[in-house]
C-alpha cells in the first residue's frame, strides 16, 4: 500500500478575503466582509481534487463600512457575537465539475447552527512567489446560503433584507 504525503496550505491574510452580499429592499446590494479568519487546505494531489478545506472566522470582525450597521450585525438581532463568536466550515467532500472547478461540500456552523452547504470552488493555479520565496495556490469560492437556515436576523422579513446571502472568498494559500 502506497502512502501519499499530505500537503498543508494556509490562507495568506494579506491576499485573502471572505466577503458576502445581501439585497436590501430588493433594490440594492449591501457588501461586507469578515476581516479576521483563518483557512487551510490539505491535499495530496497537485490539482487539489482530494483537498479538505477548513475555515474559522471571527464574527465580531464583520465590516460593512457602516459602524452602526456593523454594531447591529454583532448584536443579538443578528449574529449575537457574545454567544457565538466563531463561524466555521469544514469540508466533507470535493467533486470535480470542470477543469479546475469543483463542488465543495461541508458543514457550516454559524449562530450555533450547523448545516450542510455546497459551494463552487475554482482552483486558479500554483505560483512560486520569488519575493516571499513561497509557493502559493489560488482559489475562489462562490455560492449562496439562506440566512433563515441559521436564524440570522429572523426579525427582519425577506422584503427588507434578502434571505439569500451570496458568498465570495478569494484566497492565496501558502504551502507549509
Amino acid at each position: 500500500m502506497a502512502v501519499t504525503a499530505q500537503t498543508v496550505w494556509k490562507a495568506d491574510p494579506m491576499h485573502s478575503k471572505l466577503t458576502f452580499t445581501v439585497t436590501h429592499f430588493g433594490i440594492n446590494d449591501i457588501f461586507g466582509l469578515f476581516q479576521k479568519f483563518e483557512a487551510s487546505a490539505t491535499s495530496s494531489k497537485p490539482d487539489f481534487s482530494d483537498a479538505v478545506f477548513d475555515l474559522s472566522a471571527d464574527v465580531s470582525s464583520i465590516n460593512t463600512e457602516v459602524k452602526m450597521r456593523d454594531d447591529d450585525l454583532r448584536s443579538t438581532r443578528f449574529f449575537d457575537v457574545e454567544k457565538f463568536p466563531k463561524m466555521t466550515f469544514i469540508s466533507s467532500s470535493i467533486r470535480k465539475s470542470a477543469k479546475n472547478r469543483f463542488k465543495l461540500s461541508g458543514d457550516l456552523t454559524m449562530h450555533g447552527i450547523t448545516k450542510p452547504v455546497t459551494m463552487d470552488l475554482w482552483f486558479r493555479g500554483i505560483v512560486n512567489d520569488t519575493i516571499s520565496k513561497t509557493t502559493k495556490a489560488g482559489f475562489q469560492l462562490t455560492g449562496s446560503l439562506n440566512r433563515a437556515d441559521f436564524n440570522i436576523g429572523s426579525i427582519f422579513p425577506f422584503k427588507e433584507i434578502s434571505n439569500e446571502v451570496r458568498i465570495k472568498a478569494d484566497g492565496e494559500f501558502i504551502k507549509q
